[in-house]
């Protein structure tokens, strides 16, 4: 089946946010924030001192510039490389929630640690998951990415047919578990093998959407399965995730194990704090869209929040401003819960 994306880009204040719509979906969204400065994403280049060598783990840790932390596999050092002396590194992943950003080393450097190229912008980086495809704006952007950010969040999925798919990221790995639900039929075997092929197109496409990696533990549905063609699935589904996916049998329990490269900061991280809840950030730049919805021409709105949302929000005052004028304000209100800020129109 021939596969169809669009690409839109919300260019809101504060944050823009770019998505890759796959038939009629979300696959992919990208978020650049005003806050964010020089980030060290798939594509930048830098120059990193060697830290320190782990030869029994097979690793080399470095220093690159404010503080990037970076590993490499130890074998990929040019062999004057050593502890103390500068490399130039793209980055290929990178950094998660307690893990460091990962690179390829491309040569010795004699320099200090600095940065060479920085990460893509927002505009290259989703007009390379399609090529020749218009980037779209406006009312329909802010859509796109409101409905892909809800779905990035989201851990359960209904799926085509009937069954449904629960996701979930784990320390250790992404667990994906997949229910026949309404979808069986009197062909058990045949319909838990179309159950399951639905449920790896959106397994594959949901992980691009969330920005996940690294170990991937799926429960298929049913019992019996038609090794041949889910493997094919499998294929077609993450062939835009190649190179680096690697796929084992199918074990006798009925799950597939199966491992894809980190490329991205999970979009849970970018959005949630530890306690898996809306950061301040977040949640300003969620009341500022909600401001300028409610400032229809000739009204006046005021938005009242939580302390923290208020420091935020008011950091993007001026650019709101540009937009709108003076006629919105940031009421500080305290006792309110961080996602529990009011707009009303006046």
């Amino acid at each position: 089946m021939s596969q169809r994306r669009r690409l839109f880009l919300d260019a809101g204040v504060g944050e823009r946010r770019g998505v890759v719509w796959l038939d009629g979906r979300p696959e992919r969204l990208l978020i650049a924030r005003t806050s964010d400065g020089e980030t060290a994403g798939p594509g930048a280049v830098v120059v990193a001192r060697v830290a320190r060598i782990e030869k029994g783990l097979g690793s080399a840790f470095l220093e690159g510039p404010g503080g990037l932390a970076l590993m490499v596999a130890r074998a990929a050092l040019p062999d004057k490389a050593g502890q103390g002396r500068f490399v130039r590194v793209q980055i290929l992943a990178p950094a998660r929630r307690e893990k460091l950003a990962s690179g390829r080393v491309l040569q010795i450097d004699e320099a200090p640690a600095r940065w060479i190229t920085p990460t893509p912008d927002l505009e290259t980086r989703l007009q390379g998951h399609a090529p020749g495809v218009e980037i779209e704006g406006g009312r329909g952007a802010r859509e796109a990415a409101d409905h892909a950010t809800e779905e990035a969040l989201a851990t359960d999925f209904p799926l085509r047919g009937g069954g449904r798919l629960t996701l979930e990221p784990t320390r250790a790995l992404v667990a994906v578990d997949v229910d026949m639900g309404t979808s069986a039929g009197q062909d058990d075997r045949t319909s838990a093998t179309r159950t399951n092929q639905i449920a790896l197109a959106e397994t594959a496409r949901l992980l691009r959407l969330k920005g996940l990696g690294g170990l991937i533990v799926i429960d298929l549905a049913g019992k019996g399965h038609n090794g041949p063609v889910l493997m094919e699935s499998v294929k077609a589904a993450f062939a835009p995730d190649q190179p680096g996916v690697a796929v084992g049998p199918i074990s006798k329990f009925g799950t597939l194990e199966m491992t894809v490269p980190w490329r991205a900061t999970p979009v849970a991280e970018r959005l949630l704090g530890q306690d898996g809840r809306p950061d301040s950030e977040t949640a300003a730049l969620q009341m500022i869209r909600e401001i300028e919805r409610e400032a229809l021409p000739g009204r006046q709105v005021v938005a009242a929040c939580a302390p923290d949302v208020a420091v935020a929000a008011l950091k993007h005052a001026s650019d709101l401003a540009q937009r709108l004028g003076p006629r919105f304000k940031i009421e500080d209100a305290p006792g309110r819960d961080r996602t529990d800020w009011k707009v009303s129109a006046r």
